[in-house]
């Protein structure tokens, strides 16, 4: 187990209203066990409370990415797969999390390499045809080798901890947490034999848009990052930055896949 807590930065959901009193709440819980509480960015914090769901437990995990500093989720939102408690255990969850109560799962992250620069995703990269509803034409190689073309409406790469993401909605494989793996989903194929498949560490995925004239979206994380015209292409592989999650010594990957998908 880690040892006990001494200082830790607050990282919340961007609507205030949605976590309610939470902030005070542990305003009041770190002042009764000695913790020095910051914001995210502030000092070398030992661990950092994220306040809110998925969405939010995102933007902490890629705000610490390379400084080893763990997240700790409590959930304020809609299903919060990556989060350890839900809002109303905020109190006992937060006590044994600052006695140092807790263990740490490294999540591994993909590496993009497009025309407008390198990118890191903690949860996965998309391309997707830039007009919705337009279907592209995708060419896909592992590893230098070429695996043909697909007509579809994009393609998902992504992480374990991304997997049960948009991955899940279309059919991709869930992986557990600590994988150093990628799975490859393409979004609604028109084929009867396209598959997703799961890539370990060293082999890179290419991917070039084989349209004649429409335009591709890159998607990291859910964000917008690059263009692909007809002809130019992505490379996609697994990072070197590792993110760190923290859970209570009796959460693992399987307590939150059994509660978030019953």
């Amino acid at each position: 187990m880690p040892d006990t807590v001494t200082c830790a930065a607050l990282f919340t959901h961007g609507r205030p209203e949605r976590i309610g009193d939470a902030k005070t709440r542990v305003q009041n819980l770190a002042a009764e066990a000695g913790v020095e509480l910051t914001s995210l960015g502030e000092g070398s914090p030992d661990l950092v409370v994220a306040l809110g769901g998925d969405g939010t437990m995102l933007r902490a995990l890629r705000a610490t990415l390379g400084a080893a500093t763990p997240v700790f989720g409590v959930n304020f939102g809609r299903m919060g797969f990556l989060t350890s408690a839900e809002g109303d255990q905020l109190e006992e969850a937060l006590r044994r999390v600052f006695a140092g109560e807790y263990r740490t799962v490294e999540l591994c992250t993909l590496a993009a390499s497009l025309s407008e620069g390198p990118q890191v995703a903690v949860n996965d990269v998309v391309v997707t045809s830039a007009e919705p509803g337009r279907m592209v034409e995708l060419g896909w190689e592992v590893g230098g080798e070429e695996l043909g073309s697909q007509p579809c409406d994009g393609l998902i790469c992504c992480t374990p901890s991304g997997s049960t993401a948009y991955n899940l909605s279309n059919g991709g494989p869930v992986m557990m947490w600590g994988l150093e793996a990628m799975a490859i989903t393409f979004v609604a194929p028109h084929s009867l034999h396209a598959r997703p498949l799961v890539l370990p560490r060293g082999h890179d995925l290419n991917v070039t848009n084989r349209s004649a004239a429409q335009h591709v979206t890159v998607l990291v994380d859910g964000k917008s990052v690059g263009d692909l015209a007809p002809g130019a292409g992505i490379t996609v592989s697994i990072g070197k930055e590792t993110a760190s999650l923290a859970v209570l010594p009796e959460v693992s990957f399987f307590t939150r896949y059994h509660s978030v998908f019953p």
